[in-house]
């Protein structure tokens, strides 16, 4: 009887012990709190990455704390259910919901009157623009839908920082500088894929806005992230990509006409079914410059198709094709026009991507590509000898015409892998991601001087290897990463990036949100096929060059005012670019020369931007850059123009933006005007007294449009208001004032 109280004594211990530990468990799991998730987007439905979302409670005190993802998704842990979730981002109004963990939060933030954009280029991941440190300047559909310019390089004029200068009329050689970099400091990009010619060159000349959904710019040295090219500037266009939430197909159309010829066709479908989406389009621009022997013509073929393979994973092919032919008249300024001369352009681009999220983590992407560039100029018949004069400058003897069939035909095979790791991320110890990523590319180059019965061949291959963590915290924002570049040219070279955001003051009433940034990278470039492989004597290829590299360091300030309708931005830079190549005589009784690094160069100043947008139907826009550059050693210290101590070539001191655009009901207006001051420039034609100097120009541009109905809108833009007359490059005439009228019409 005893034994039987003590066994029955014993089970209700055993008993009590498992209620007591289930009730432990029960009351962790409580403490643990339950899980509430969501997403963010803004009024269009477009994800919003590295949005702040918290939740609070009865007291509006912060419980949990983190950042939404690339997808814009977030997770919170609660411990109460009388709670509220928050989202913020600068450039948008704060939204709020009731925390709720049976099903997942759809918080959308409306648009401030100076919104933020999220670029890409930056980071190579999805990143609100002011969180990111570098200088970006992005634009965006609506952006290229109301200035209506065709062509690439005049969109990129309102950009701080950025001088473009053409040879003449559009089509006509076209090169960028950004703040102070040679015009082949430049890495062009189309959805990730490289599309410079080996060495960095990249002629702006037929590259069109057609089907681009956003074109980024960023200023700064960023081959710690992309590879040799990326010294002064990244530039990447991203093509339009169709709206999911209605599978309809949307075709559209639009035709404009007007002086010197001038006709601009684009006709194009996006849209979606089932696991397809595709953006498919066409486009023709021809002009006959109003100058003997200067047409231009360009065909513009592209394509953006995506296919969901799973719920997490999407594979994208890329295509575009660009088909330009421009007569080249030369320096019609002082002389006669050459009457056969051309120049012609076939490029074309593929390529597909692999891009899956295995988990709320991790991230995978992977790409191939080949870029194409099959290229001929050509002067196959003699015009007569003339004699350059310009405005009382002559010339002391004749300019006799010399023929000549040079072909270029380029192969660009490039292949990335990139994986992003979400390392951890709360209030406390920040959100940290990390990339990782490869490079390969496979340069193959054929250039043929058919008239010479010369040809150079050259192959060669570049790997890069690149890290970069993110550490973003509610108020500061860090990245750091470095990349080690293996280039057959030049060998191995490591080139690292950081920069930091502080928001040190948060948006409080009249005085908006004040951040603080700072950024610093190193940039090289190889050597062009010319400059390595070459057999001429007279420009005898070199193949021990170094890379040629780029030291950027730049700090600005960013202040919102006026309750987000207004904003302005200051950046000091200071820019070095050493061992630049050029020739050098090695013979001077033959002439025969040799490609050295033998260069180098220093460029500092400050940018300023601002936005305003006073009202709904008002918005204004203004920039202007200091660029205070000097020759430290130079390429051809014989040449005035380029001796140490002058301005560098073509990049001007002073120049400047200013744009606004005016909406009421259904009609718009857009006026824009770049303000250009003196440059260091060259006749190049022996004038006597020679021009050393170009004075500068200032253009106005104007657009309208007006919505007839939901479908059709009338277009018009005007190009140079004002009739200036001035050269970009001298001895090469700009267009004087050209009107184009038009339609669109989409469904």
């Amino acid at each position: 009887m005893h034994t039987s109280r003590l066994g029955r004594l014993a089970a209700a211990c055993r008993l009590s012990l498992v209620f007591i530990l289930v009730a432990a468990c029960a009351a962790a799991a409580v403490a643990a709190g339950r899980e509430v998730r969501g997403i963010v987007v803004d009024q269009s439905g477009h994800a919003l990455p590295r949005a702040w979302v918290r939740a609070l409670d009865r007291t509006a005190s912060q419980i949990a704390g983190t950042f939404t993802d690339e997808s814009g998704r977030f997770r919170l842990t609660v411990a109460d259910d009388d709670c509220r979730v928050e989202a913020a981002l600068t450039g948008f109004e704060p939204s709020t919901a009731a925390c709720r963990g049976d099903e997942p939060l759809r918080l959308t933030l409306a648009v401030a009157p100076i919104h933020e954009t999220v670029v890409v280029t930056a980071t190579r991941t999805e990143a609100p623009a002011g969180q990111v440190g570098a200088s970006v300047t992005a634009f965006t559909a609506e952006d290229l839908a109301r200035r209506q310019t065709p062509l690439v390089a005049d969109l990129l004029r309102a950009s701080p920082g950025v001088s473009v200068v053409r040879s003449g009329g559009p089509g006509t050689v076209t090169s960028l500088f950004v703040r102070g970099g040679e015009s082949n400091h430049n890495k062009v990009l189309l959805d990730g894929i490289p599309l410079n010619e080996p060495g960095g060159t990249f002629n702006f000349s037929n590259l069109t806005t057609d089907n681009l959904e956003r074109v980024e710019i960023v200023r700064g040295a960023n081959s710690a992230l992309f590879g040799s090219d990326a010294m002064a500037s990244v530039v990447q266009l991203l093509t339009k990509r169709p709206d999911r939430s209605d599978a309809r197909p949307h075709p559209s159309v639009s035709v404009e006409g007007g002086t010197f010829g001038t006709l601009r066709a684009n006709a194009g479908v996006a849209g979606a079914a089932g696991r397809l989406d595709y953006t498919l389009g066409a486009a023709r621009l021809t002009t006959d410059n109003a100058a003997p022997n200067n047409a231009f013509e360009n065909t513009t073929l592209s394509a953006n198709v995506g296919v969901t393979v799973s719920d997490t994973a999407v594979v994208r092919f890329i295509g575009r094709g660009e088909r330009e032919h421009v007569g080249t008249p030369g320096q019609t300024a002082f002389g006669r026009p050459d009457l056969d001369a051309f120049f012609e352009r076939h490029d074309g681009v593929a390529g597909a991507a692999f891009d899956q999220q295995l988990n709320p983590s991790f991230r995978q992407r992977a790409a191939y590509s080949l870029a194409i560039s099959n290229q001929q100029s050509a002067n196959l018949v003699l015009d007569p000898p003339y004699t350059p004069r310009f405005e009382g400058r002559v010339a002391p003897f004749q300019f006799s015409d010399f023929a000549f069939d040079s072909r270029t035909n380029l192969r660009r095979h490039y292949a990335s892998y990139q994986a992003d790791w979400r390392l951890s991320s709360g209030a406390s110890h920040g959100d940290q991601r990390l990339t990782l990523l490869a490079d390969w590319n496979g340069e193959r180059a054929l250039l043929d001087n058919t008239l010479a019965a010369s040809q150079t061949r050259a192959s060669r291959n570049n790997v890069g290897v690149s890290v970069q963590h993110q550490a973003l915290w509610r108020r500061v924002f860090v990245t750091a990463g470095a990349r080690v570049e293996h280039n057959d040219s030049f060998g191995t070279a490591a080139v690292p990036r950081g920069s930091i955001v502080v928001v040190a003051r948060e948006s409080a009433g009249a005085i908006g949100e004040t951040k603080l940034k700072a950024s610093a990278g190193l940039g090289i470039k190889e050597p062009t096929v010319l400059q390595s492989f070459s057999l001429s004597p007279y420009f005898l290829g070199n193949p021990d060059l170094l890379p040629e590299r780029a030291r950027t360091v730049e700090a600005g300030i960013e202040q919102r005012l006026a309750g987000n309708r207004a904003k302005v931005d200051v950046t000091w830079f200071d820019n070095q670019f050493r061992n630049l190549i050029s020739t050098r005589t090695t013979n001077p009784a033959t002439f025969t020369a040799q490609y050295f690094n033998i260069g180098l160069s220093r460029a500092r100043g400050a940018e300023v931007a601002a936005e305003l947008a006073p009202s709904s139907r008002l918005r204004g826009r203004a920039g202007y850059t200091f660029l205070a550059s000097e020759i430290v050693e130079s390429t051809s210290p014989n040449n005035v123009v380029f001796q140490p101590g002058q301005w560098l070539f073509r990049r001007p001191r002073h120049s400047g933006f200013v744009g606004a655009t005016w909406e009421w009901n259904r009609f718009s207006v857009d006026v824009n005007g770049v303000i250009v001051g003196r440059y260091v420039d060259s006749d190049f034609s022996s004038l006597v007294q020679p021009m050393l100097t170009n004075p500068g120009y200032t253009t106005w541009d104007a657009r309208a449009a007006w919505k007839v109905s939901r479908q059709l809108t009338a277009t018009l833009a005007i190009d140079n208001l004002a009739d200036a007359v001035y050269m970009e490059a001298l001895g090469y005439p700009a267009l004087g004032r050209a009107v184009r009228a038009g339609f669109r019409l989409g469904f």
